[in-house]
């Protein structure tokens, strides 16, 4: 689990979902702050210039519309709107309007979570180090045409794929758990069900493995997890 991610302020002027949003990411390694209604929202975001706001739409005061307008003369600020269901027109707006996702009510406070990960991901600048292209005998990992190549042959990987192969590959030797691997690959810093990782390492092997069996590079550090073997 990472600590201090980013900031989020969350808006909603139900208690309860205040309160277990901010839970959830706070478990996720978010800052979170809580307010209740429009002009709190806006206090709290002067003094605390959070990254995110989760913000709802129907808000006593000032409506969630309104209030990232105002955020958003100020600076570019992230907003994620929770929406009511069956009401499309509010969600059209509000992406019209700069919001960067929303949700609809009711919603599981994992998915909310995920769609806060998604969206820093997309404002997070892309380090200079995860542009270098990797190069093994063997295989060439090209990060910016997302292209790899095995033994001369490019192989077509989904986007997951790519992604898991990128991670390892820029950590040779290091073990990673499937719980540390859904955190840093799929960005879900909380998830039931691994197995997904376990079926994306048994694709990948065979795409870039000549024996997938006796896998050179990816391989499995039994009751641990996988690492990328030079």
């Amino acid at each position: 689990m990472t600590s201090n991610r980013a900031s989020v302020l969350v808006v909603d002027d139900e208690p309860t979902i205040g309160l277990v949003v901010s839970r959830y990411l706070e478990r996720a390694g978010y800052s979170a702050r809580v307010a209740a209604d429009g002009y709190e929202a806006m206090r709290l975001a002067h003094e605390a210039q959070p990254d995110l706001v989760v913000l709802d739409i129907m808000l006593p005061g000032i409506d969630g519309i309104e209030v990232m307008r105002r955020l958003q003369e100020r600076e570019r600020t992230s907003v994620i709107l929770l929406t009511a269901k069956g009401e499309p027109a509010d969600r059209i707006v509000g992406l019209q309007r700069g919001a960067d996702d929303y949700v609809v009510k009711p919603f599981s406070p994992g998915e909310l979570v995920a769609r806060v990960d998604a969206v820093m991901r997309r404002v997070d600048p892309p380090r200079e180090a995860e542009q270098e292209s990797i190069v093994f005998d063997g295989l060439e990992i090209d990060p910016v045409a997302r292209r790899v190549v095995v033994r001369g042959e490019e192989v077509q990987l989904t986007v997951r794929e790519y992604a898991l192969l990128h991670f390892l590959a820029r950590h040779p030797g290091q073990v990673f758990s499937r719980d540390q691997l859904m955190d840093a690959v799929w960005q879900f810093t909380f998830y039931t069900d691994t197995s997904t990782v376990t079926v994306h390492v048994r694709r990948l092997r065979s795409k870039i493995e000549e024996d997938p069996s006796e896998p050179r590079w990816l391989q499995t550090v039994w009751g641990v997890g996988y690492r990328f073997q030079l």
